[in-house]
C-alpha cells in the first residue's frame, strides 16, 4: 500500500535516495537564508528587519541540519537537479524578489517587502505541512526526530510571522494589492509544486528501481492533489488571520544544530 509513511521510510533507508533528499532540502534552506538575509540589509523597516534577519538565520540553521544529517550517515551532498529547484523555478516565473534585485545595493520599497511577504505566506504554508507531516512519520524516530521537530517549530513561527506582518501593512492600506500579490503567488506556487514533486519522484523512482505501476500511481497522486488545490485548495494559501503566536520572530534565532 502507498503512504507518505511507507514512501519516506523507503526514502531513508536507502543511501542515495536519502542523501538526494537531504541535498535538495539542505539547498532550498540555503537559498532561503541567502535571500532572507540580502532583504534583511535592504528593507528600511527597522522593526521589520530583525525579523527577516531571523527568519533568514532559521534557513541557514535549517540547511545545516540536513548537511549534519547526511555527515551522520557518511554521505555527502549530491548535485541537486534543475528540475527539483523549487525556488529557482518560482523565480524564473516572476514570483518573489528576483536574485537580481537582491544584489543590487538599493533599499526595498513597500511593493517589494509585500512581494516578499506573499511569497513567503504562501512557501511557508507548503513548508509548514510538509514539515508537520514529517513529524507524523518520523517525529519519534531515535535519528531524524529532534531535527524534524525543530524545524517544523521553526517554519510554524515563520508563517505566524508572515500572517501578522501581511495583517500589519493590510492595516496600512495596501489590502488589494497583498491579496492580488497572494492569489498571483498560490496559483504560481500549485503548479511548481507539482511539477518539483513529479520530479523528486522521478529521481527517487530511479534511484530506488520503483517498478512502472508504482511510479504512475504515484504520479497520479501528485496530479490528483494538483487538481484539488487549482479547484479551490489553493486558497488556504491566501488567507490572513492574526496568529496565536505573536511576534514569532521577535527574539534571536536559535542556533542549535545537530552535528
Amino acid at each position: 500500500m502507498l503512504s507518505a509513511r511507507t514512501l519516506f521510510q523507503e526514502i531513508h533507508a536507502d543511501d542515495e535516495a536519502f542523501g538526494l533528499f537531504c541535498s535538495i532540502a539542505a539547498k532550498g534552506e540555503d537559498q532561503g537564508g541567502w535571500e532572507n538575509g540580502r532583504i534583511a540589509r535592504l528593507v528600511e523597516d527597522q522593526e521589520l528587519a530583525p525579523k527577516i534577519a531571523r527568519h533568514g538565520a532559521d534557513e541557514e540553521k535549517h540547511g545545516r541540519i540536513f548537511n549534519a544529517l547526511l555527515r551522520k550517515r557518511g554521505l555527502s551532498p549530491l548535485p541537486v537537479p534543475d528540475s527539483t529547484d523549487y525556488t529557482m523555478i518560482l523565480e524564473r516565473q516572476g514570483i518573489g524578489l528576483a536574485h537580481s534585485r537582491l544584489r543590487r545595493d538599493e533599499p526595498l520599497t513597500e511593493a517589494d517587502v509585500i512581494t516578499y511577504l506573499a511569497h513567503s505566506r504562501v512557501t511557508e504554508q507548503r513548508a509548514a505541512e510538509q514539515m508537520q507531516l514529517l513529524c507524523k512519520v518520523f517525529g519519534d524516530h531515535p535519528e531524524l526526530g529532534r531535527a524534524v521537530r525543530m524545524i517544523s517549530a521553526d517554519e510554524d513561527n515563520h508563517l505566524a510571522y508572515c500572517h501578522e506582518e501581511l495583517l500589519r501593512l493590510a492595516a496600512r492600506g495596501h489590502g488589494r494589492r497583498i491579496l492580488d500579490t497572494l492569489n498571483e503567488t498560490a496559483k504560481a506556487e500549485i503548479r511548481t509544486y507539482r511539477d518539483v514533486s513529479l520530479a523528486v519522484m522521478g529521481q527517487m523512482g530511479a534511484i530506488l528501481r520503483w517498478p512502472t505501476a508504482k511510479r504512475m500511481a504515484l504520479a497520479a497522486g501528485i496530479h490528483a492533489v494538483y487538481l484539488y488545490e487549482r479547484a479551490g485548495g489553493w486558497r488556504r494559501m491566501t488567507t490572513l488571520k492574526m496568529p496565536e503566536r505573536r511576534n514569532a520572530l521577535g527574539g534571536p534565532a536559535q542556533v542549535e544544530a545537530l552535528d
